[in-house]
């Protein structure tokens, strides 16, 4: 059995998304990993699976391969738009397909949350609106990591007028060329502005290997998803600066980790289990098109 702690800070993390680069699967096989993910001994870490709205229909017809215990959990894409009014009618037409989708068959389809960038003339008032048409499902808004902070603010700001904070952030970690990953400065930026703390955070590519490490597909290095998500949970548990971050973002030694069933510690840096799934409630997951990569790693490491 894994430690607790590992659990609790993997537990539901990955959102499977064999669909995009650089796996770029079909639906069909992509579909059918899932399934079998499921069944695994690792199921604990997957949480949804990433399927473009406009893939809705086509998904209808390969739903075979799951059943009453291994339901399908759908982190829904919806389409990038530019601008704010493209982004409602967009909006319209997502909300439109997920309810037709969910309804399909509700015993073996539920659609977790929705995705969408979140275009730059964006405003407090546009959120109200976007709220207005997509309801009580959470949205993770993606940004650039250049406006992460604004946006973070924004995302915010509207909720704390709301009972439950349905709408989060979503950070772009990495792609297939170098250029596609962030700093580790703008990473850490985004784990302890104080703005953070009030809505769910999640992460999409490049986070395939648990610990930072160069590698020669993207010709630079990759940011670990045990480095992101630890840096997140305990951040925001020990009030840590953008430096502070930066450290455990940029440290490429898995002994600097240590997992046990009363906690979770990075080097002289602890969190216990309890604390650990709290903070869990707002670092909510990672977006990868490999299962198998980040299971393999953590075994090689001795973690899993």
């Amino acid at each position: 059995m894994p430690p607790a702690s590992l659990k609790a800070l993997l537990a539901e993390s990955i959102d499977y998304a064999g669909m995009f680069p650089p796996c770029s699967l079909a639906l069909e096989p992509a579909l059918r990993n899932h399934a079998t993910y499921m069944r695994s001994p690792e199921a604990w870490m997957l949480n949804g699976f990433v399927l473009p709205v406009e893939k809705f229909d086509a998904a209808r017809q390969l739903l075979s391969e799951f059943d009453l215990q291994h339901p399908l959990h759908v982190a829904a894409l919806g389409p990038k738009t530019t601008t704010a009014d493209a982004l409602f009618d967009a909006l319209a037409d997502a909300d439109s397909a997920i309810r037709s989708f969910a309804r399909y068959n509700v015993d073996l389809v539920s659609i977790i949350h929705l995705e969408m960038f979140l275009p730059a003339d964006v405003h407090a008032g546009s959120l109200k609106e976007a709220k207005s048409i997509i309801g009580d499902l959470p949205v993770f808004w993606e940004a650039p990591s250049a406006r992460a902070e604004q946006t973070i603010a924004l995302i915010a700001g509207h909720n704390s007028d709301k009972h439950v904070a349905t709408f989060g952030y979503k950070l772009r970690t990495g792609g297939v060329t170098a250029d596609a990953f962030p700093t580790l400065a703008q990473i850490a930026r985004v784990l302890v502005t104080p703005d953070t703390h009030k809505l769910p955070v999640k992460f999409t590519a490049g986070l395939h290997h648990p610990i930072r490490q160069f590698r020669d597909e993207v010709k630079t290095k990759m940011h670990g998803f045990l480095n992101v998500l630890g840096a997140a949970v305990l951040a925001t548990e020990h009030q840590w600066d953008r430096d502070q971050a930066a450290v455990m973002l940029e440290d490429e030694d898995s002994g600097s980790f240590l997992f046990t069933d009363d906690f979770f510690a990075w080097r002289d840096w602890q969190i216990g289990v309890e604390r650990l799934q709290y903070r869990r409630k707002f670092v909510k997951s990672f977006g990868s098109c490999s299962f198998d990569e980040p299971r393999d790693d953590l075994r090689a490491l001795g973690f899993l």
